[in-house]
This record gives structure tokens, sequence and C-alpha cells, in this order.
């Protein structure tokens, strides 16, 4: 039977009726967080290669006490447990920077279960070594920025080893709603070191260093020791609560375009920094060369 051009325009309305139509601003909000992962998860990979370059470049080389030329007194020949504790902490750091953004890709979850399971095993109990290695250095030695660094990094370290607890507990015992929110709260934590030389390698080209001290103990220091990783939480939580109700189109706009803003900040920061501090020594230490 022949189809009429009255009849086929029928048929494809119907079609195109029986499709709900396509939300833009939340497709465009997922694609916008889709890049700021994406983006996240090259710089903070890059960091981690450049920490294990660096510091196990260092110790590989025989000389241990290139460490203080990052943060001065991280190296003491006669304080071998806080060395091993801070040697701790830097490894599991790196651990986490590469792995925590997979783990926020819902494909991953979906397509194979698995391997998130043991990625996320793998993530809380680095999280968890990273958080006691670091407390550990700090009961031991201290920081070098003295008593208000001491509580800061000391809060920071309590957070993680929390987070991480609490992210591996619910996984176990398949309370995923709850995992999933702890999980967001121990990625926004295991990226504070990170976003630390992030945050002052911003500001020594914008401010100069003001209010930084050779000894961590300047007003922008002071301020550093808790913004580096309490701010990251009060976004974690509004994304979690967000994720819990509708959001208007207008403001699932606005949301993409600070995603967008952010990524595209991030990933020209990343290639300033990997260009000016972090390239050079890990192409030492693959290569041979800067």
């Amino acid at each position: 039977m022949e189809m009429t051009g009255v009849d086929y325009q029928k048929k494809t309305a119907a079609r195109a009726g029986s499709r709900p139509p396509t939300n833009y601003p939340r497709a465009t909000l997922r694609w916008a967080r889709f890049a700021l992962i994406a983006v996240v998860w090259i710089s903070a990979a890059t960091f981690g290669l450049y920490i294990v370059a660096f510091y196990a470049g260092a110790v590989s080389e025989g000389a241990p006490e290139r460490w203080n030329e990052a943060l001065p007194h991280l190296y003491e020949p006669n304080s071998l447990l806080a060395t091993i504790g801070i040697a701790v902490h830097f490894i599991a750091g790196a651990v986490l920077l590469a792995l925590g953004p997979i783990q926020l890709f819902g494909a991953l979850r979906v397509r194979w279960p698995a391997m998130h399971r043991w990625i996320g095993r793998l993530y809380g109990c680095t999280a968890l070594l990273a958080g006691l290695g670091g407390l550990a250095f700090i009961t031991i030695k201290g920081t070098i920025g003295g008593a208000v660094m001491n509580v800061g990094f000391s809060l920071y370290g309590a957070l993680m080893v929390g987070a991480s607890v609490a992210t591996v507990h619910h996984g176990r015992q398949r309370c995923f709603e709850q995992h999933r929110a702890w999980a967001v709260r121990l990625f926004a934590l295991a990226i504070g070191s990170w976003l630390y030389r992030m945050d002052y390698g911003f500001w020594r080209l914008v401010a100069h260093n003001a209010g930084h001290t050779h000894s961590f103990d300047g007003p922008f220091d002071i301020a550093m020791a808790f913004l580096f990783y309490i701010p990251n939480v009060i976004v974690a939580e509004a994304f979690i609560r967000g994720r819990q109700r509708r959001v208007h189109p207008v403001f699932q706009m606005i949301a993409a375009l600070c995603l967008v803003g952010v990524a595209a900040s991030l990933a020209f920061s990343t290639y300033i920094f990997t260009k000016l501090h972090w390239g050079s020594p890990i192409l030492y230490w693959l290569f041979g060369r800067a």
C-alpha cells in the first residue's frame, strides 16, 4: 500500500512524539562534568607522576636530601620513622591522584563492576595509608609551619582516614547511595595535595608570594593550612545534595558554563606547571634527560 505525503508526515510526527525531547541543559551539564573530570585526571595524574619522579628519583639516586628542595625539613637522616611516614604519604598520594578520577566515570561502574570494586578497594586502602602516613609524620616531627599547620594538616589527615573507612564500609554493606556520597567526599579530599601545589603556584604568579614565608607561618600559609581542602569538602557536599533534587534548566546551564570555565583554567594551568616545573623531573626520571 502506497503511503501518501500526509500519511508520512503523520507517521514521522508520531515517531518524534514517541521520543522524549532532548534535555539540552542537562546534556550540556553532563558533558561539562565529563570535561572537568578528564582535565582533573590528566592534571592530577601528571602531578602524581611528578611526585614519583621527584621523590622516588631522589631516593634511587641516593640523594633523599633533595626532598627538602620542595619543602624544608622533609628529610632528616636522624628521623627514620618520620621519613617512612611521609614517604608512604607521597607514594599513596600519587596512586590516589591517578586512580581517583577513573572511579567517577559511571560507565566503568556499569560495564566493569568488578574492576570498579577492585580499584575502589585499592583506592580506599591507599587513602587510608596516605592519611596515616601524614599523621605519623606530624606526630613524630610536626610540620614546618608550627602549631597552626599541625592542626590544619592533622585535621586533613583525620578526614582522609575517616572518609576512606566510610567509603569502603558502605560499599561492602551495599549501601550504594551512602557509598557514592562518601566516595565523592574522599575524592575531594584526595586532590587536596595537588590543589595545594597549584594554589601556591598561582599565588606566586599573581601575588609574588605575598604573605608567604620560608618557614610557612605567614598569613597566606596559615590560611592555606585549611583552604586546600575545606572548600573541596563544601563543593563536594553541594554536589551530593544537587544530585538528590531537580535543578532548574537555567541553573544547569550556569553550572555547565562554570564547569567549562574551571576545566579550561585547569587545562591552561596544567600546561604552564608542566612546562615550568613538573615536566623536567618527569622526563629526567623516565628518559634520563630533561
